[in-house]
């Protein structure tokens, strides 16, 4: 024991521990619980202050606030309650279909649109004002259902498309940095979509219609709707070339988070932009910002101090890896990204899980690259909402309170773990990948 308290890695293990803890069980809100962490890792000295406030230099920081600015601006001008009316004379007629469209909607856009925190910063808006037409007001749980709905089929399902989601592009990164292996997108998109897609989503929508009942009503107004004012009109224009530029991405090399927060500016000025100050103020969530860069700060503050090389070490000596053995190998490696979820989570994971793949695939007599790819089932299933920050974004743009992410969560984790995994696992063995 004493060994173990002189340890460099006690005290930042300590702070992180602890920190994760809080955050799972809500004990203090979120946003306190990331300024905590900022606070004692600073004075504990666990890491330099450039890597333990990383999380604010990071893009998907600057996509949740300019998220947070553009949705403001969508709601102001009406055209969030134009996109919503033109879709909820058709998507309401039951709960299971508004279900249902949302989330097949949250990951459609996924093909087209390049940022998790980007699409829901879009849909959110359209969603409420399309709730709101039938029937269903912020607060009641058939809103909650709805709020999950676009933050668990934003991310949980783009992790089947391969340029759709962080955790993607790092795994990508990574296995070329390390093994010369480049993924490629259509072979990417034919081993997760049946599973981890349309099955994967299938079960989403039927845990959401269970968990948060709900019954939409036809819309009552059945006026034609008013011709598109000069504001309407003007921020359809500089979305549409937002969303131009996100898509077109790998050609100019700006990345979607600079994209969204020129839009934002944009937004702000004065007599050009949308909002004014006090709108700002009072529409953009300074509380989830601090905790999404909490959040960020922390994975790179694992990465950074060596507790994920420790912890993935120490899951390769204990896991049951063998290769006589191959589903519970495939078991043991989905566990160990599981494990990895929670220290680092789900835009760390990849990072560590593919630079030990090659000793996982010794272990298991699996090919490389099947071992870099049986991690996504892990990453893209978070136990916890804080796992993954666009789940805690479409919670906050939603006001949807800890106790309802943490239940779909576990929820569409648990049938992911005894339904989807054993039928995963055949599908990898069905294309010879195993």
């Amino acid at each position: 024991m004493s060994l173990w308290l002189t340890h460099p890695l006690f005290i930042p293990s300590l702070v992180i521990g602890i920190t994760i803890l809080l955050w799972a069980t809500s004990l203090l809100p979120e946003f306190i619980t990331a300024l905590l962490f900022f606070a004692v890792a600073m004075v504990a000295k666990i890491a330099p202050a450039d890597v333990i406030f990383g999380g604010f230099a990071s893009s998907a920081f600057w996509l949740v606030f300019s998220g947070f600015v553009l949705g403001i601006a969508i709601r102001k001008t009406g055209l969030a309650d134009r996109a919503a009316r033109a879709l909820s004379s058709r998507l309401t007629d039951s709960w299971p279909l508004m279900v249902a469209s949302v989330v097949l909607l949250s990951y459609a856009l996924a093909f087209v649109m390049p940022s998790n925190m980007g699409r829901i910063a879009l849909l959110m808006p359209i969603v409420a004002a399309m709730a709101k037409r039938a029937g269903i007001n912020e607060g009641t749980r058939a809103w909650y259902g709805l709020a999950l709905a676009v933050g668990f089929g934003t991310f949980q399902l783009s992790a089947t498309i391969l340029p759709a989601n962080v955790p993607n592009l790092v795994m990508s990164g990574a296995a070329e940095g390390s093994y010369g292996i480049h993924l490629n997108y259509l072979p990417y998109l034919l081993l997760h979509t049946p599973v981890l897609g349309w099955l994967k989503g299938a079960v989403l929508i039927m845990l959401i219609c269970w968990l948060f009942p709900g019954k939409p009503h036809a819309p009552r107004d059945l006026t034609p709707a008013e011709p598109m004012s000069r504001d309407e009109k003007r921020l359809a224009w500089m979305l549409a070339v937002v969303l131009l530029l996100w898509v077109s991405e790998s050609w100019h090399g700006i990345g979607p988070a600079w994209t969204g927060l020129a839009a934002a500016v944009i937004t702000l000025l004065p007599r050009v932009g949308f909002i004014n100050g006090d709108e700002f103020s009072s529409g953009v969530n300074i509380r989830t910002c601090i905790y999404v860069a909490g959040i960020l700060g922390l994975a790179i503050t694992v990465t950074q101090t060596g507790i994920g090389n420790a912890v993935g070490e120490a899951l390769l000596q204990v896991m049951p890896l063998d290769a006589e053995k191959p589903f519970t190998s495939f078991l043991a490696l989905t566990g160990i990204t599981t494990a990895l979820n929670f220290i680092m989570t789900a835009n760390g994971v990849p990072a560590l899980y593919t630079t030990l793949a090659q000793s996982f695939a010794d272990a298991t007599g699996f090919p490389l690259l099947s071992v870099i790819m049986i991690q996504v089932l892990g990453y893209s299933t978070p136990l916890l909402p804080y796992q993954a920050s666009p789940i805690v974004v479409a919670m906050a743009l939603g006001k949807v309170p800890a106790r309802a992410g943490m239940l779909l969560c576990i929820a569409l984790a648990t049938a992911t773990y005894l339904l989807l995994l054993p039928l995963d696992y055949l599908w990898f063995s069905v294309l010879g990948k195993l």
